[in-house]
């Protein structure tokens, strides 16, 4: 009996680990399916307006369904839900599709390693996460959250020597990058870079946010479907002052119509839920120490399946970013650990108080 119930709480305990991988792959395949819909003429704002239309009419049934009896709606907390859509989903989402136009899927993936870094300096100024340098957790958290950065550029950016028994088609491989490349100017690039970080800043600035409102209505399918709802209104009215043209919003059955519905039912409808679910176990800090693995996930498949060349640079990356993971974790993890042993103290100290007043008596 003591046996089951111990494997019971490890795997309970696991189920955010195991959320934030499978929520990993899903983004690696993001950027890719983004790129192709919009370097085919697909207008980015059009885009996001489909892909939250989507994950609404995905999200919606359920959330009526297995959350009509949660906590009501008032119209402060819908006035905050609004909010945090505009400047979280609609402002990130947009950014980032317009970054992509004047960048590559690559670079969209390396840069969304900034949001670790983003997200545990915007906690730490809102006072949602502490960090104690002169202590190892804290330090092992700053530590490991520049190393995982690190090692994400330098996975990106760092080529080196080939590895020659992964080496398919090297030449075809470079010819490609080159040809990438040279479609954007360099004046592109750098804005292209610019809005891609205030992307990632705002999705930072959502993640953290989320801790505060999920403790306020706990129904997360209710709450990711009206966030996917009112930025998709918030969208649709960005994308209408900027696209005038009514073809740009026909979809047929080719790559946008593929994206959109990968982007909308299994980006925003799966991975939203999954991570307000994890924000609440874990906090927002946690979900975003796992953005660099979508990279490393990226990479290996690209290499698999398109025979793509990898790098000593690559590895060395890897070592960096894997690095970094393990020590923000554990540093979390102790944290969390001295944290219980704390609060079990103190309510020891409280039984003994009682105790000791009930016996003078």
């Amino acid at each position: 009996m003591k046996s089951s119930l111990k494997y019971a709480v490890l795997g309970e305990n696991h189920k955010p680990y195991i959320a934030m991988v499978f929520v990993q792959f899903i983004y690696a395949g993001m950027a890719l399916f983004a790129k192709a819909a919009i370097s085919k003429g697909m207008n980015p704002y059009v885009f996001v307006v489909y892909r939250q239309a989507f994950a609404t009419i995905t999200l919606a049934p359920f959330a009526f369904f297995f959350e009509s009896k949660q906590t009501s709606l008032s119209y402060n907390l819908i006035w905050k839900i609004f909010l945090i859509s505009l400047f979280g989903l609609a402002l990130s989402l947009n950014l980032y599709s317009v970054a992509i136009k004047y960048t590559t899927a690559t670079f969209a993936a390396a840069t969304t390693n900034t949001i670790p870094v983003l997200t545990l300096i915007i906690a730490v100024c809102l006072r949602t996460e502490s960090i104690s340098v002169q202590k190892l957790p804290g330090f092992a958290k700053v530590l490991g959250s520049v190393s995982s950065l690190s090692g994400a550029l330098v996975f990106a950016f760092v080529k080196g020597p080939a590895i020659n028994f992964m080496n398919w088609y090297p030449s075809t491989h470079h010819q490609t990058v080159d040809s990438v490349i040279k479609n954007h100017s360099v004046g592109e690039w750098i804005k292209g870079c610019f809005i891609m970080l205030a992307g990632n800043t705002a999705w930072s600035t959502w993640l953290v946010l989320q801790g505060r409102i999920v403790k306020q209505y706990p129904a997360k399918l209710r709450l990711t479907a009206l966030q996917c709802f009112f930025s998709c209104l918030q969208s649709a009215i960005w994308a209408i002052a900027s696209e005038r043209n009514p073809s740009a919003w026909k979809l047929g059955w080719d790559v946008h119509l593929l994206a959109v519905l990968y982007c909308g039912v299994i980006v925003a409808g799966i991975t939203y839920w999954l991570q307000v679910w994890t924000i609440e176990k874990k906090g927002p800090v946690f979900i975003a120490i796992f953005t660099p693995l979508s990279l490393v996930i990226t990479a290996i498949f690209s290499a698999f399946l398109w025979k793509e060349t990898l790098h000593w640079g690559s590895v060395a990356g890897v070592v960096l970013l894997v690095g970094g993971l393990y020590c923000v974790l554990w540093g979390k993890k102790r944290e969390e650990g001295e944290r219980v042993t704390n609060e079990q103290k103190i309510d020891s100290n409280k039984e003994e108080i009682v105790v000791e007043c009930i016996t003078h008596q």
